[in-house]
């Protein structure tokens, strides 16, 4: 059912709404607040890697406390099981039967926080929730709701008591992106208001789960005209084939694209994707899901360097089909 004029109206609305209340715990980073809203709306991940202290954790917190539903934080560390986020089934002396006690996994929001530190035992226990909303405990699968969103973090610089992320745990983030550092001047307000160590609690929740389920189904109903899926799968094709790239994006990637092409046209209040939504999006969707070559990355080329190639090499739709 196409999205009507209205509706596109009330969506531009709470989008804005839920942006500028995270707003509140980051200031100054408003691409970035609205890149994560639109993976939360796309129902998609996303993989905050960024240096200590500049606000990953706060990010996370303050888009949890958006959101007036159930939300948890796993702190990962070298010991942590896979039952420890997921789940685990115990016997019950009084029933004599097995109960299946749900992990910090079954929430709306899911602070992953410093993925990289678990081992990739517990890292994989995210494989199937990620893709599927599911956990299958002792061949029992549970659901764990809607919307459902892991915001994992991680420190690019710091490798020591850590396990790189696997491509197939990559490919499972919708979007990679990072904060930065402030300009000097949100700098500033910053250090006036030092004596706030909690940023995030001043975030209060200000839409629900039934709001937000109403915005996934309206985002999906976004029209793409054929001409800009062509775009899309020439963008993935283009990855594949770069000279410095040993492994392209797969379709899962550019399903990824499409879905959250199509929130962030809506946030804008369109009812229609356009080629510049898609080249907008294609580094922070596209980017982590393409291993470099070897040669290539010791000369210092980088997925991103790839992904901008490949928007200048491939010519966008030039009018819209008839």
């Amino acid at each position: 059912m196409p999205v009507t004029t209205e509706q596109a109206a009330w969506f531009r609305d709470a989008f804005t709404s839920l942006v500028d209340n995270v707003d509140k715990a980051i200031l100054g980073k408003q691409d970035v607040i609205r890149l994560v809203v639109a993976a939360m709306v796309s129902e998609g991940h996303v993989l905050l890697e960024d240096y200590p202290g500049t606000g990953k954790t706060v990010l996370a917190k303050a888009l949890a406390n958006t959101l007036d539903g159930a939300h948890s934080r796993i702190q990962f560390t070298p010991d942590l099981l896979p039952s420890d986020v997921t789940g685990v089934t115990i016997y019950n002396q009084n029933t004599r039967e097995f109960e299946f006690h749900k992990g910090p996994i079954f929430s709306q929001i899911v602070l992953a926080d410093e993925i990289n530190r678990a081992s990739p035992k517990t890292q994989s226990a995210l494989l199937e929730v990620m893709e599927e909303g599911l956990v299958t405990v002792d061949g029992e699968a549970h659901t764990v709701g809607r919307p459902f969103m892991v915001i994992a973090t991680q420190n690019p610089v710091e490798q020591a008591g850590t396990y790189k992320l696997p491509e197939a745990q990559l490919d499972r983030f919708l979007v990679k992106t990072s904060l930065g550092y402030p300009d000097r001047e949100t700098s500033v307000d910053l250090l006036m208001d030092a004596a706030n160590r909690a940023r995030a609690s001043r975030v209060s929740a200000i839409i629900g789960v039934d709001a937000v389920n109403a915005m996934i189904q309206l985002a999906s109903e976004v029209h793409v005209e054929r001409a800009v899926m062509e775009y899309i799968t020439d963008l993935l094709q283009g990855t594949r084939e770069d000279e410095d790239a040993a492994l392209g994006v797969s379709m899962r990637g550019g399903l990824a694209l499409a879905r959250i092409a199509k929130t962030w046209a809506l946030s804008q209040g369109r009812l229609y994707v356009t080629p510049d939504d898609v080249r907008d999006l294609a580094p922070h969707v596209l980017a982590h899901r393409i291993i470099v070559d070897a040669e290539a990355e010791f000369a210092g080329t980088t997925a991103v360097d790839i992904v901008t190639r490949v928007i200048a090499r491939v010519a966008p739709p030039a009018a819209r089909a008839a």
